[in-house]
């Protein structure tokens, strides 16, 4: 083999890879979103999970990148480890099916008919028709899958070139050697295993086995090893995916090597132990590429179905080697924000709005509790109060990061507006937390000087707080459902808040006039009242952008001006019946 036939053949294992990338790509921005949603939603019973795997893996050409997802929606949340183990067990045995469609490339040529069944015209043709989808037509879809259709013809013209490199080695009698020492079954599993941890990618690995199956010197007593290190090679790129994994996330991920290295364990301790005093014939039996193909499909689906009923046990080994931490929920909901969904913007908006929503819930939850510390005054809730307004800056700031990450990617136009009403509304959440913190430490002045507001003020208060607390209601709830028919109640109780407010003021200067009242204590409630006023502001904010972008708009002076001074009869009933609920008496 000389220099020309090395370069021929690391050319060709170039393309090879190349060509796999390229159709596997194609693969996904043809299927989109959907094959992603529909794994974590339809998963829910092991087998569901693993006829799901080997489908997902067989369309997009790589266990890897199907365990990879799966680690990344368990790490979310997304998926529990008993489901993942499913789908993983499934990616497994799809990842086969790379090698059944290189066995097109065994193909040989003819006369008449056969000759058009040959690798080189299946092949040609395949280039044609994809150069011309993909340069010669404006639909999106269609150059999608003339990337597919070219992606399949560099991966066959890739596995042609190494078959031509190789064929002369069948006269070396030195590589010859050096297969052979292979047949060592645990020399032949570490060969597999270093190789597919270098070209990170199973189906490579067994597709360069394929083409090595021209020499002739590749016996069955060489392949099996070899296919058996690589399944447990194949697990590198899922552990390096489980690096800054939540502990979900990396039990997920050494699943995928614990059912490898199981599989390996299991067969070929039988298989050798049964060889050892049986003395199989078949041993020195010259493999093709199809029977190559055969072998791994068939260790990887006997692995499977001896594992599968051992699930709960796999899910108690991995609790037993990485033991429940116990996060906190805040830690959790971050987690949802994976890196790994950024390439598929339906998963990845989906998942903001989640936290999203769990951003909006703490906000309303951590009013709630100010608001009560001006009666029931207690440290605990204080510190707590403080401490929650925190971890809602953490979340504006891993959301806002995020979600700017998401913008970058290529978005349809429903896609672009969710995360922009996302974008528009942290900032509002994050504020009315830090009105809350505000209230609390308002509360907090009252108690620590011991100063007593009086009972017409505190009634005031009272009444005011309930409005608050229940426009903050109507836009929380109105935002998580993304019901733009109640964001619209939003906007009259926030113009009977601002009345209520003059209201207070105007009744606290008469109070101040006529001694019942202190200026330290009109400071405090002047302090509250603004608090109020700004957290209906953002709930106004929120409930407009509920509002514009289910209209498609967005425009919130000319919205607020329309509903404020038109004729809207929905508008002044809403606005009359808040003003008598909440009227001072």
């Amino acid at each position: 083999m000389g220099i020309a036939d090395v370069v021929t053949l690391l050319g060709g294992i170039a393309l090879f890879l190349f060509g796999m990338s390229l159709m596997g790509e194609g693969l996904k921005k043809v299927a989109g979103s959907r094959l992603e949603l529909v794994l974590y939603k339809l998963s829910s019973t092991p087998l569901k999970g693993v006829l799901l795997g080997t489908g997902v893996t067989a369309v997009i050409q790589s266990s890897s990148a199907t365990s990879v997802m799966v680690v990344g929606f368990v790490n979310s949340g997304m998926m529990k480890v008993r489901q993942a183990i499913g789908v993983i067990m499934g990616a497994i045995v799809g990842t086969s099916v790379t090698g059944w469609i290189l066995c097109l490339s065994s193909l040989e040529g003819g006369s008449g008919v056969v000759q058009l069944l040959s690798t080189e015209v299946l092949t040609g043709v395949v280039a044609v028709i994809g150069i011309i989808l993909r340069m010669f037509n404006s639909k999106a879809s269609n150059r999608h899958v003339g990337e597919i259709l070219l992606g399949f013809a560099v991966l066959m013209y890739g596995m042609s070139s190494m078959s031509g490199a190789v064929s002369p080695l069948r006269e070396s009698e030195a590589f010859i050697r050096i297969l052979t020492s292979f047949s060592n079954p645990i020399l032949g599993i570490l060969v597999g295993v270093v190789f597919t941890s270098i070209l990170q990618s199973a189906s490579a690995a067994v597709g360069i086995l394929q083409a090595l199956a021209v020499t002739g010197a590749i016996t069955f007593e060489i392949a099996l090893p070899i296919i058996m290190g690589i399944a447990i090679g194949a697990a590198v790129p899922v552990l390096l995916s489980a690096l800054g994994a939540n502990l979900h996330g990396k039990r997920t991920a050494f699943i995928y090597l614990l059912i490898d290295v199981l599989g390996v364990l299991i067969w070929s301790l039988l298989f050798y132990g049964v060889n050892a005093i049986v003395h199989f014939t078949f041993m020195s039996t010259v493999m093709s590429s199809v029977s190559i193909a055969l072998m791994n499909t068939l260790f990887r689906l006997a692995t499977v179905i001896v594992l599968l009923p051992c699930i709960g046990l796999m899910e108690k080994l991995m609790e037993a080697l990485f033991p429940d931490t116990g996060a906190h929920p805040e830690e959790q909901d971050m987690d949802r924000l994976e890196e790994r969904f950024l390439q598929h913007p339906a998963l990845s908006i989906e998942q903001s709005r989640l936290v999203t929503n769990a951003m909006a819930q703490r906000a309303e939850g951590n009013l709630l509790m100010a608001m009560s510390l001006r009666s029931r005054f207690s440290d605990k809730d204080f510190r707590q109060v403080a401490e929650t307004e925190s971890i809602i800056d953490r979340y504006e700031d891993k959301l806002g990061t995020y979600l700017m990450k998401i913008t970058s990617k290529s978005l349809s136009e429903t896609q672009s507006e969710e995360v922009s009403k996302f974008l528009h509304t942290i900032s509002d959440f994050e504020r009315i937390s830090d009105h809350a913190l505000n209230i609390s430490e308002a509360a907090k002045e009252i108690h620590d000087k011991n100063l007593q507001l009086s009972p017409e003020a505190c009634h005031e208060l009272d009444v005011m707080e309930s409005a608050v607390q229940e426009i903050l209601n109507i836009a929380v709830s109105a935002f998580v459902d993304n019901d733009p028919q109640r964001a619209a109640r939003v906007e009259p109780l926030e113009q009977v808040i601002d009345v209520l407010i003059a209201q207070i003021k105007r009744k606290h200067i008469e109070r101040l006039q006529a001694g019942r009242c202190t200026i330290e204590l009109g400071f405090i409630l002047n302090d509250l009242l603004n608090n109020c006023e700004r957290i209906s502001d953002h709930c106004s904010n929120i409930a407009v952008c509920v509002t514009e972008i289910d209209r498609g708009e967005f425009d919130t002076h000319e919205y607020l001006n329309t509903v404020k001074s038109g004729n809207d009869t929905r508008y002044k009933a809403d606005f009359a019946r808040y003003a008598k609920e909440y009227e001072l008496k």
